[in-house]
């Protein structure tokens, strides 16, 4: 459900900004480091919305990778942890088992 309210909500925002982007289409100077240029405001708009998601994707992606990383570090403690808790079972099993053969029988004589 959560995912679909993200989708509807992506929607809407793309055609608040292409609406927004289509009703201004005047030229307008673009100042960069080397110099300037005139370009319609439609461009300026749409190419200023893809660079932001180009930066929130990839701010994003790499969240993932590091989320992933976590989660196989913790299955590698886990797993670690659960040889360790075996082993002491079975130690714990062999020395019961040697009290209990080393243990004479105390069975009642009539």
């Amino acid at each position: 459900m959560r995912g679909q309210w993200g989708l509807i909500l992506g929607i809407i925002a793309a055609l608040v900004i292409a609406i927004f982007a289509v009703i201004n289409v005047d030229a307008v100077r673009v100042n960069y480091l080397f110099g300037t240029a005139e370009w319609p405001l439609i461009l300026v708009i749409i190419g200023s919305v893809l660079m932001g998601g180009i930066i929130v994707g990839a701010v994003g992606m790499v969240r993932v990778y590091q989320l992933q990383q976590e989660i196989k570090r913790l299955k590698q403690e886990k797993s670690q942890k659960d040889r360790s808790t075996v082993t002491k079972d079975k130690e714990l099993l062999e020395k019961n088992e040697k009290k209990e053969t080393s243990k004479p029988s105390q069975g009642k004589e009539k």
